[in-house]
């Protein structure tokens, strides 16, 4: 069955972290209809001063992150030591898990295009051990399929599979090229939760008449196993493709920790406030709070 469209979403101009500008496509008020998917951030601009002052260091807790960058870059680090930089066409996927208090600070570059999702965890691994991975853009596999170039960034597609197979939900993330006049086609679990974000050029919908959407907006798709999309006559079309099992779970969303009930919010803020956020994960299986530099919670 096609999949038809359920939702438009153009997503809202925000000013975040220290002062980025960027687009957010999805977000709260669609947090059960996008169902893994919390919140894809969308950004774009030629103008450092609309980005530079990045997102200082602030802590995570239930979520994990995936940041692409089409475009730019960014460096990165937290308090479990880690850090690094993602470039052109490179990703970072992060497991904030039982907490981590982390920076991200894009850098001066002719153009910053890039989209950063946050994926839910499931009530059992809320507090899992956070992790980090950096994957460059020579590790994602490319299909050409007719009129399509295809990026596999997690998940599988005609038989590649993206590099990024350690998050908790396991969608499928795609970034997708249609030449002008072209066709591009993706089989699914009817159940899975699907939508597309179009980053560039305009592409129709077979399942909505040839129905024609620009670019710089989010199509939710409803139920089905067959997705069809073509390319405008006019241009190549670029999307970014997302699909995932919902959870069905409660969300309790309070800025950069999401859980599954208040009480769970409240703790986190309450061990934010008193230093006691981080944790340190036994070989028993048991987690306690672990001492981490006070200036990680003060910047």
């Amino acid at each position: 069955m096609l999949r038809k469209v359920k939702k438009i979403i153009k997503g809202e101009k925000k000013v975040d972290g220290a002062g980025v500008q960027l687009i957010r496509v999805i977000g709260k008020p669609d947090v059960y209809d996008f169902d893994p998917f919390l919140m894809l951030d969308a950004f774009d601009s030629d103008d450092p001063e609309n980005y530079i002052k990045g997102f200082p260091w602030h802590p995570h807790r239930g979520i994990e992150t995936v940041t692409y960058l089409l475009e730019g870059e960014l460096t990165h680090g937290d308090s479990l030591g880690n850090s690094g930089a993602i470039k052109n066409g490179d990703c970072q996927w992060m497991t904030a898990g039982s907490g981590i208090i982390h920076q991200e600070m894009p850098q001066p570059a002719p153009r910053m295009l890039g989209t950063q999702l946050w994926v839910n965890l499931p009530e059992k691994d809320k507090m899992t051990v956070p992790k980090y991975r950096d994957f460059g853009s020579s590790e994602m596999p490319l299909v050409e399929d007719g009129d399509s170039i295809v990026r596999i960034i997690a998940g599988a597609y005609k038989g590649a599979k993206g590099p990024m197979e350690e998050i908790t939900v396991q969608p499928t993330y795609l970034d997708v090229t249609i030449k002008a006049g072209g066709s591009f086609e993706f089989y699914t679990n009817p159940e899975d939760t699907l939508f597309i974000y179009i980053i560039y050029g305009a592409v129709l919908l077979p399942s909505e008449g040839n129905r024609e959407l620009p670019g710089r907006q989010a199509v939710l798709f409803d139920r089905g196993d067959q997705l069809q999309i073509k390319g405008s006559s006019e241009g190549e079309a670029r999307l970014l493709l997302f699909s995932g099992k919902p959870l069905r779970e409660p969300v309790e969303w309070g800025g950069p920790i999401v859980m599954n009930t208040k009480q769970e919010l409240k703790q986190a803020f309450k061990e934010i406030d008193e230093g006691t956020f981080i944790k340190e994960h036994r070989s028993d299986g048991t987690i306690s709070s672990k001492a981490v530099k006070s200036s990680f919670y003060n910047k």
